[in-house]
């Protein structure tokens, strides 16, 4: 007969299948400190041998990172996504910007359409705050931290949308987005007409999640990537006018 002793699970398999899947779901993040053993220890409701047994597991799985004298961290495994040599080719080439923005506008649009259906209550409600907080942020005219809640914003549908493949994915590719790999993220928000506009946009996005609209939300994203990708060109555009317009100013120059 095909059946088996059923195995009491040791506590330390237990604490490490919590963690895989928090780790999994997003929940705890690349680069984040876990709480201290004892606390640790008290929330899992183990004994600190025990953590530790699971903590040294998940170090051998590359999951998570000890810092002397900081503590364990989630590990930084987001760039596994895409080898240096490919990280290289995207930041020297133009293409790979519009790529890049095609790509997201396909999968961020799929996202915020999933969110608008699958999304929980505390999901939308995650959105809204970080909506909020970028209003405010442009209200004070705060550029770099409307920036900042930019990505945030994009993330939380992502997360909202309860997809870990796209969620990691997606992770990875904001990364190199704030290593300026692909584009200054910041130039986006130097204009007052451009930060306008894009909060606007956020807005659309925002309301039609809230209002559960699935068709409406993907249409949002894809509206708002497109005019992104519209002033990457404009941008393109006007950098090589004025290369071309500063070799004309340096030959009229040298004859004098």
């Amino acid at each position: 007969m095909p059946f088996q002793k059923v195995q009491t699970e040791k506590l330390s398999i237990a604490v490490v299948r919590q963690i895989e899947l928090l780790i999994l779901r997003g929940i705890l993040r690349p680069g984040e400190r876990l709480p201290a053993e004892r606390e640790l220890a008290e929330r899992l409701g183990v004994s600190r041998p025990s953590l530790r047994e699971a903590i040294a597991e998940l170090q051998d799985q590359g999951l998570l990172t000890a810092k002397a004298g900081s503590g364990i961290y989630v590990a930084e495994v987001l760039g596994s996504a895409f080898s240096p040599a490919l990280i290289r080719l995207f930041s020297s080439h133009e293409e790979a910007v519009f790529d890049y923005l095609s790509f997201r506008r396909d999968l961020e649009g799929l996202a915020a359409e999933r969110a608008a259906r699958l999304g929980s209550a505390s999901d939308l409600k995650v959105v809204q705050t970080i909506f909020d907080k970028m209003e405010a942020a442009h209200a004070r005219n705060a550029a770099e931290d409307e920036a900042q809640l930019d990505a945030q914003f994009h993330m939380a549908i992502i997360e909202a949308s309860h997809n870990v493949v796209m969620l990691h994915m997606m992770r990875s590719m904001y990364d190199l987005l704030r290593q300026g790999v692909f584009y200054n993220r910041q130039m986006m928000f130097q204009q007052r007409t451009t930060r306008e506009a894009i909060l606007d946009q956020h807005r659309a996005i925002n309301t039609a999640l809230q209002a559960r609209d699935p068709e409406g939300a993907r249409e949002a994203v894809h509206k708002h990537l497109s005019y992104v990708q519209k002033c990457m060109e404009d941008h393109q555009k006007a950098q090589r006018n004025e290369a071309i317009a500063q070799q004309r100013l340096d030959h009229e120059t040298s004859y004098n």
